[in-house]
């Protein structure tokens, strides 16, 4: 843990010493009392925690913010459900990168028996973005939605969010996605202005169905080279590329 999060209920509380946290603060990183941890609320400020005991029972500290957190980018992913072992890196691995939001989707090639594993349920999943939060010294935690199909998951995006919408796709892409206009020389006030909407589907890709529905909601079907990627990969990579546009 880099970061040590709490929710609002708990920063003031004691934190119980069976707790994970707990054993990581006492075990891995041999706090003891008087010493201080990163610690942070979630979706909230960060700053240190202070020790002021600890029992068998429980430690008890003080926490003191000194700032707002890392912000998340305005970057929404729209994702087709991968195997279940590449879900957990997967949203590790984007949350850890800071997009803002993960949309996880049934799609017509996907595995359905996907959408029944455990790791696919809303808690485990937005268990592996905190974690994925953690990893990246940041309080702020993606917000999680799981969709049945495509078309709900469109539906969810009003026709009036003006954000840049960009869906991967190997078969029929329009432009690489570096060479789309909008990623110009001064694209990132832009970008942080108006957000964007990237989706990237399940390993079989898109049905002509689904592409039509991507073109008909606004998106641009692009590619990243004529290698075909697994999902996860594709998702982190894409992610990298659109939040490296909006940081340089």
């Amino acid at each position: 843990m880099n970061i040590v999060l709490f929710s609002p209920e708990e920063i003031s509380e004691p934190l119980c010493t069976k707790d994970s946290r707990a054993t990581h603060i006492l075990q891995i990183l041999h706090k003891k009392t008087g010493d201080t941890f990163e610690a942070g609320i979630i979706n909230g400020k960060a700053g240190l925690a202070t020790i002021k005991s600890i029992t068998e029972k429980d430690i008890s500290f003080e926490f003191e913010s000194n700032s707002e957190g890392k912000p998340l980018y305005p970057l929404t992913m729209i994702i087709g459900f991968p195997r279940p072992i590449q879900l957990k890196r997967l949203l590790r691995d984007v949350a850890s990168l800071g997009v803002c939001a993960v949309h996880l989707t049934a799609t017509e090639l996907g595995e359905k028996s996907y959408l029944k594993s455990t790791l696919s349920q809303h808690e485990n999943a937005y268990s592996m973005l905190k974690d994925g939060s953690i990893q990246a010294k940041s309080s702020h935690v993606p917000q999680l939605y799981i969709h049945s199909s495509l078309k709900e998951c469109l539906g969810f995006f009003s026709e009036n969010q003006k954000s840049l919408r960009i869906a991967l796709d190997n078969v029929k892409p329009e432009c690489h996605l570096l060479k789309l206009p909008e990623f110009d020389q001064d694209c990132k006030n832009k970008l942080l202005s108006l957000g964007v909407l990237a989706a990237i589907g399940s390993e079989r890709g898109w049905t002509d169905k689904e592409r039509n529905l991507l073109i008909d909601s606004g998106f641009t079907l692009c590619g990243m080279g004529q290698r075909i990627l697994r999902t996860e990969t594709a998702s982190t990579v894409a992610a990298g590329l659109i939040i490296s546009k909006m940081e340089i």
